[in-house]
């Protein structure tokens, strides 16, 4: 394994070429730099909450209002609201 490296210097006189270094230095770190893991979830954050009668009965008036204007968002809000 090797590790990139960078040594600062106090010479101001930085040219296009030293700054395309370092910039390409900057990029290929940002590709293979590791990732933070996200810790699994456990059992107790998926659970299903079941969702209330008024959430079903207000997705079903939504279905209702759009019927006559987008019949295919309406079937879509009638289906999340069987989910439940």
């Amino acid at each position: 394994m090797s590790t990139l490296t960078t040594s600062y210097s106090s010479n101001h006189q930085d040219g296009y070429f030293s700054n395309l270094g370092r910039a390409a230095r900057v990029f290929i770190g940002a590709l293979v730099a590791a990732k933070p893991v996200a810790p699994a979830a456990t059992a107790e954050d998926q659970r299903h909450v079941r969702p209330s009668r008024r959430d079903i009965a207000l997705l079903n008036s939504e279905a209702a209002r759009y019927e006559k204007l987008m019949p295919n968002l309406s079937a879509e809000l009638r289906f999340l609201a069987s989910r439940g």
